[in-house]
């Protein structure tokens, strides 16, 4: 059996890095994707103008050490970004006592799929992407 999930949309905000006490390094994206909007009989919905409407669904994303490094130097909102990892499941009490409960797909690989900011916005360009990558 595995875990496994593939999603390939957008990026909400560019991401956010923090260190933990023991000095990993955790980046967390918000990811955007769509799929066609659907009636109450199942069949997909027009607009007024006639193109298919589309639902947007937003996924927590992290990514860890080497990897996260790397997407929070290159990915900027609006990236157009393909993740496989696996989902996480998380369940805690707040500070009122409530349980509380979450969903997250901690990355094991992200796929820069369109490009970033330019260069003379305070983007890297692909050549400085392409020497700082490990592969």
């Amino acid at each position: 059996m595995t875990n496994t999930v593939l999603l390939v949309g957008n990026l909400g905000t560019d991401p956010e890095t923090r260190t933990t006490r023991g000095d990993t390094r955790v980046t967390s994206l918000s990811l955007g994707t769509s799929r066609p909007k659907r009636d109450s009989e199942g069949k997909t919905f027009k607009d007024a103008n006639g193109f298919t409407a589309k639902e947007t669904e937003w996924h927590r994303i992290t990514c860890f050490n080497g990897l996260g490094k790397t997407v929070s130097q290159f990915a900027t909102k609006g990236m157009l970004v393909s993740v496989r990892g696996r989902i996480h499941y998380s369940k805690w009490t707040d500070k009122e006592g409530v349980e509380r409960y979450g969903c997250e797909i901690i990355a094991d690989d992200v796929q820069f799929l369109s490009r970033g900011k330019p260069a003379a916005e305070g983007g890297a360009n692909q050549a400085d992407i392409d020497d700082d990558l490990p592969f």
